[in-house]
Protein backbone atom coordinates (compact mmCIF):
# COMPACT_ATOMS: atom_id res chain seq x y z
CA UNK A 1 0.00 0.00 0.00
CA UNK A 2 2.85 2.36 0.70
CA UNK A 3 3.78 2.28 -3.00
CA UNK A 4 0.27 3.35 -3.98
CA UNK A 5 0.38 6.09 -1.35
CA UNK A 6 3.11 7.88 -3.29
CA UNK A 7 1.33 7.64 -6.67
CA UNK A 8 -1.96 9.33 -5.85
CA UNK A 9 -2.76 12.18 -3.52
CA UNK A 10 -5.48 11.70 -0.97
CA UNK A 11 -7.40 14.53 -2.63
CA UNK A 12 -7.35 12.76 -6.00
CA UNK A 13 -8.32 9.52 -4.35
CA UNK A 14 -11.25 11.21 -2.63
CA UNK A 15 -12.49 12.58 -5.97
CA UNK A 16 -12.46 8.98 -7.23
CA UNK A 17 -15.44 8.36 -4.94
CA UNK A 18 -17.66 9.74 -7.71
CA UNK A 19 -16.21 7.34 -10.28
CA UNK A 20 -16.41 4.37 -7.90
CA UNK A 21 -20.05 5.17 -7.15
CA UNK A 22 -20.90 5.42 -10.86
CA UNK A 23 -19.04 2.25 -11.85
CA UNK A 24 -21.01 0.33 -9.22
CA UNK A 25 -24.32 1.91 -10.10
CA UNK A 26 -23.77 1.35 -13.82
CA UNK A 27 -23.67 -2.37 -13.08
CA UNK A 28 -26.98 -2.05 -11.25
CA UNK A 29 -28.57 0.15 -13.93
CA UNK A 30 -27.52 -2.19 -16.73
CA UNK A 31 -28.64 -5.43 -15.09
CA UNK A 32 -31.47 -4.68 -12.64
CA UNK A 33 -34.39 -4.75 -15.07
CA UNK A 34 -33.44 -7.86 -17.03
CA UNK A 35 -32.25 -9.67 -13.90
CA UNK A 36 -35.56 -9.04 -12.15
CA UNK A 37 -37.53 -10.24 -15.18
CA UNK A 38 -35.52 -13.48 -15.23
CA UNK A 39 -35.36 -14.13 -11.49
CA UNK A 40 -38.36 -12.53 -9.76
CA UNK A 41 -40.59 -15.62 -9.79
CA UNK A 42 -37.80 -17.71 -8.27
CA UNK A 43 -36.66 -15.27 -5.61
CA UNK A 44 -40.20 -14.33 -4.58
CA UNK A 45 -40.61 -17.90 -3.31
CA UNK A 46 -37.48 -17.90 -1.15
CA UNK A 47 -37.19 -14.38 0.28
CA UNK A 48 -38.60 -13.62 3.73
CA UNK A 49 -42.17 -12.32 3.72
CA UNK A 50 -41.01 -9.03 5.24
CA UNK A 51 -38.95 -8.29 2.09
CA UNK A 52 -41.57 -9.30 -0.49
CA UNK A 53 -43.17 -5.86 -0.95
CA UNK A 54 -39.79 -4.18 -1.47
CA UNK A 55 -38.66 -6.87 -3.92
CA UNK A 56 -42.01 -6.68 -5.75
CA UNK A 57 -41.54 -2.91 -6.15
CA UNK A 58 -37.97 -3.44 -7.40
CA UNK A 59 -39.22 -6.06 -9.88
CA UNK A 60 -41.25 -3.36 -11.60
CA UNK A 61 -38.41 -0.83 -11.88
CA UNK A 62 -37.13 -0.04 -15.34
CA UNK A 63 -33.41 0.58 -15.73
CA UNK A 64 -34.16 4.13 -16.87
CA UNK A 65 -36.17 4.76 -13.67
CA UNK A 66 -33.33 3.35 -11.57
CA UNK A 67 -30.95 5.70 -13.41
CA UNK A 68 -32.99 8.71 -12.24
CA UNK A 69 -32.40 7.73 -8.61
CA UNK A 70 -28.69 7.23 -9.30
CA UNK A 71 -28.52 10.64 -11.01
CA UNK A 72 -30.07 12.32 -7.98
CA UNK A 73 -27.56 10.66 -5.65
CA UNK A 74 -24.67 11.59 -7.92
CA UNK A 75 -25.72 15.25 -7.99
CA UNK A 76 -25.71 15.31 -4.16
CA UNK A 77 -22.37 13.46 -3.94
CA UNK A 78 -20.58 16.13 -6.01
CA UNK A 79 -20.87 18.95 -3.43
CA UNK A 80 -20.31 16.47 -0.58
CA UNK A 81 -17.03 15.43 -2.20
CA UNK A 82 -16.11 19.04 -2.96
CA UNK A 83 -16.70 20.02 0.68
CA UNK A 84 -14.45 17.20 1.87
CA UNK A 85 -11.62 17.71 -0.60
CA UNK A 86 -11.55 21.49 -0.89
CA UNK A 87 -13.09 22.70 2.39
CA UNK A 88 -12.04 19.85 4.71
CA UNK A 89 -15.60 19.15 5.87
CA UNK A 90 -15.48 15.36 6.10
CA UNK A 91 -18.62 14.33 8.00
CA UNK A 92 -20.95 13.68 5.06
CA UNK A 93 -18.19 12.37 2.80
CA UNK A 94 -17.19 9.79 5.38
CA UNK A 95 -20.83 8.98 6.06
CA UNK A 96 -21.56 8.38 2.38
CA UNK A 97 -18.46 6.24 2.00
CA UNK A 98 -19.29 4.29 5.14
CA UNK A 99 -22.77 3.62 3.77
CA UNK A 100 -21.26 2.51 0.47
CA UNK A 101 -18.88 0.21 2.38
CA UNK A 102 -21.77 -1.37 4.30
CA UNK A 103 -23.67 -1.65 1.00
CA UNK A 104 -20.98 -4.09 -0.19
CA UNK A 105 -22.11 -6.55 2.44
CA UNK A 106 -25.78 -6.18 1.57
CA UNK A 107 -24.93 -7.17 -2.01
CA UNK A 108 -22.82 -10.07 -0.81
CA UNK A 109 -25.52 -11.24 1.61
CA UNK A 110 -28.17 -11.10 -1.13
CA UNK A 111 -26.06 -13.18 -3.49
CA UNK A 112 -25.19 -15.72 -0.81
CA UNK A 113 -28.80 -15.97 0.39
CA UNK A 114 -30.19 -16.36 -3.14
CA UNK A 115 -27.20 -18.45 -4.27
CA UNK A 116 -26.89 -16.45 -7.48
CA UNK A 117 -25.45 -13.31 -8.99
CA UNK A 118 -27.33 -10.16 -8.00
CA UNK A 119 -26.86 -6.85 -9.83
CA UNK A 120 -24.09 -4.84 -8.19
CA UNK A 121 -22.31 -7.65 -6.35
CA UNK A 122 -19.30 -7.77 -8.70
CA UNK A 123 -18.44 -4.08 -8.55
CA UNK A 124 -19.25 -4.02 -4.83
CA UNK A 125 -16.56 -6.63 -4.23
CA UNK A 126 -13.93 -5.61 -6.81
CA UNK A 127 -14.36 -1.82 -6.82
CA UNK A 128 -16.13 -0.51 -3.71
CA UNK A 129 -14.58 -2.82 -1.12
CA UNK A 130 -10.95 -2.07 -2.02
CA UNK A 131 -11.70 1.62 -2.59
CA UNK A 132 -13.43 2.02 0.78
CA UNK A 133 -10.80 0.11 2.71
CA UNK A 134 -7.96 2.05 1.16
CA UNK A 135 -9.79 5.39 1.52
CA UNK A 136 -10.29 4.92 5.25
CA UNK A 137 -6.70 3.68 5.61
CA UNK A 138 -5.35 6.80 3.86
CA UNK A 139 -7.58 9.19 5.79
CA UNK A 140 -6.28 7.71 9.04
CA UNK A 141 -2.56 7.42 8.19
CA UNK A 142 -2.51 10.97 6.80
CA UNK A 143 -4.04 12.23 10.06
CA UNK A 144 -7.07 13.67 8.30
CA UNK A 145 -9.45 11.81 10.60
CA UNK A 146 -9.18 9.21 13.30
CA UNK A 147 -10.88 5.84 13.41
CA UNK A 148 -13.07 7.24 16.18
CA UNK A 149 -14.16 10.09 13.89
CA UNK A 150 -14.91 7.67 11.05
CA UNK A 151 -17.14 5.68 13.39
CA UNK A 152 -18.73 8.87 14.69
CA UNK A 153 -19.37 10.30 11.18
CA UNK A 154 -20.51 7.02 9.60
CA UNK A 155 -24.21 7.37 10.53
CA UNK A 156 -24.40 10.69 8.65
CA UNK A 157 -24.46 8.60 5.46
CA UNK A 158 -28.00 7.60 6.34
CA UNK A 159 -29.11 10.91 4.82
CA UNK A 160 -28.73 9.14 1.48
CA UNK A 161 -31.57 6.69 2.20
CA UNK A 162 -34.44 9.20 1.86
CA UNK A 163 -32.74 10.53 -1.27
CA UNK A 164 -32.69 7.03 -2.77
CA UNK A 165 -36.39 6.53 -1.96
CA UNK A 166 -37.24 9.94 -3.40
CA UNK A 167 -35.14 9.17 -6.47
CA UNK A 168 -37.08 5.98 -7.14
CA UNK A 169 -40.39 7.85 -6.77
CA UNK A 170 -39.20 10.60 -9.14
CA UNK A 171 -37.97 7.95 -11.58
CA UNK A 172 -41.44 6.36 -11.70
CA UNK A 173 -43.06 9.77 -12.19
CA UNK A 174 -40.66 10.95 -14.89
CA UNK A 175 -40.39 7.66 -16.77
CA UNK A 176 -43.68 5.82 -17.03
CA UNK A 177 -43.94 2.09 -17.72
Amino acid sequence: MILLDSFITIESFMWLFLAVFMIHDFEEIIFVESWMKRNYATIDKIIPKVARKLVKNMSEVKSSQFAVAVFMEFIVFIPITYLAVEQHHYVLFIGCNALMFVHVFTHLAQSLYLKLYTPGVLTALIVILPYSGYLFYRLIIEDIVTLKEILLYAPSGLIVLPLVLLGHKVGKLVIRN
